[in-house]
């Protein structure tokens, strides 16, 4: 008997047996399923945080008075994910949680003379809601008070209208520039038709100087979905007691330690710590936070790894359970297939190829609903159709040595029967 002959047959054994067939290949179906749907969700979350943060650029880096809050939409409170900073500024001291206050801030950009561009900003609002007469947006918008370099620190372009200048940061009047998402919901998308006209934000009234240039969606920073007013704004009439906020973008990327270096001396001197005294504050490079937050991401995907696991497992143990099974009810056949001249080592491979067979039906079926489920991911971060290529070869090899390893002992117990107690088996 050739091996397809062998193949044929055991196909046609495994077609024939229906819903035992099925409740197997569900079960390592699911277990691929969740393997497959989580890994390549994890590589589209990866790739959307690749994109938002690059824009960020790799010459830039903020200074904090406590580790950096990502949100996972416009939310300020809701779905954190606390990023902790490894190095050197990582301390442990009483007045670590020091808000950095408006005249540190203002004292800093004073006196850093790093060839530098230095922004200051604080966060007003992060569920806003913005009405152009009977129009209004979802109460989802960030507000976000910024100077005159907030957009270029912060990777923003303007479109249409101006930045703001002296005057409007010095007196804090109510002026402001939003994000493409909101000239589309408010505006219908006509960058100029909004400027100059009159919006709320809650109960302030506010004029649009200008509009920004789309960035991309992100479900991760709500990228267009923002409104920027004056840093003074935020102090005059949001009352926010929150941290000042500092963004340094260096000239030259050759130039980032430097800056660093630099920065930290000035605003130790600005906190006026002591030379014994540890920095209380944090240094956030924009390139390292997405390493911080993909590191995060290895725990999910380490769960992934072993719900896989335990379900294939499983899976194992109940497939080999239904080839002993099959061994029994077939054992007839297998005294009769032996008495006109198979040999034992046909009987054994056929066996294993059924139970091969089945696994591998488990895992087309999974890998097909794992894509699917986890581009559902990618959807939701609007990333391109991803497809973890390398994940469904190591599917398909863990599910054929799933089937081998579950079917070794059925189809040897099987190759070893004798044919006249086969023959007599009831």
């Amino acid at each position: 008997m050739t091996f397809t002959d062998i193949l044929d047959l055991s196909w046609r054994t495994v077609r024939s047996n229906r819903l035992r067939t099925g409740i197997t290949v569900s079960i390592i179906a699911f277990g691929i399923m969740a393997l497959i749907g989580i890994i390549t969700a994890i590589t589209a979350m990866n790739q959307s945080l690749t994109e938002n943060f690059s824009i960020l650029g790799a010459n830039s880096f903020s200074i904090r008075y406590k580790e950096r809050n990502i949100r996972f939409g416009g939310g300020h409170q809701s779905g954190e994910l606390t990023r902790q900073k490894k190095g050197g500024n990582r301390q442990k001291n009483s007045s670590l949680d020091r808000y950095i206050t408006f005249d540190e801030a203002r004292a800093f950009k004073d006196r850093l003379a790093f060839p530098a561009t230095v922004s200051i900003s604080k966060f007003a609002n992060g569920n806003a809601t913005l009405f152009f007469e009977d129009v209004k947006t979802n109460p989802n918008v960030r507000v976000i008070g910024g100077d005159e370099n907030y957009l270029l620190n912060s990777g923003y372009v303007m479109d249409q209208g101006r930045d703001f200048n002296k005057l409007d940061i010095e007196s804090g009047r109510n002026v402001v520039i939003i994000g493409s998402d909101l000239v589309r919901k408010l505006f219908k998308d006509k960058p100029a038709y909004a400027i100059g006209k009159i919006i709320r934000i809650g109960s302030g009234r506010y004029r649009v100087i200008g509009t920004m240039k789309e960035r991309g969606a992100s479900s991760f920073l709500a990228l267009d979905n923002i409104a920027i007013i004056t840093y003074n704004n935020v102090r005059r009439v949001f009352n926010n007691q929150g941290s000042y906020n500092l963004t340094v973008r260096a000239n030259d990327f050759k130039q980032m330690d430097a800056a660093i270096g630099e920065a930290t001396g000035v605003f130790r001197t600005v906190r006026k710590l002591n030379i014994k005294e540890a920095d209380n504050f944090y240094i956030d490079r924009s390139d390292s936070i997405v390493e911080s937050l993909k590191k995060t991401l290895r725990y999910v995907r380490w769960a992934a790894y072993i719900i896989g696991a335990i379900t294939l497992l499983g899976a194992a143990i109940g497939l080999t359970n239904i080839m002993l099974v099959a061994v029994s009810e077939r054992t007839r056949e297998i005294g009769l297939s032996k008495s006109i001249g198979a040999k034992g080592k046909t009987i054994r491979t056929q066996f294993l190829w059924e139970s091969i067979l089945i696994s591998l039906l488990g895992a087309a079926i999974g890998i097909v609903l794992g894509i699917l489920v986890g581009n559902l991911a990618a959807m939701f971060f609007k990333t391109g159709f991803v497809v973890p290529w390398g994940w469904v070869a190591a599917g398909v090899l863990i599910c054929f040595a799933t089937g081998l390893f579950a079917g070794l002992y059925p189809a040897s117990k099987a190759s070893k029967l004798d044919p006249i107690n086969a023959l007599r088996y009831e």
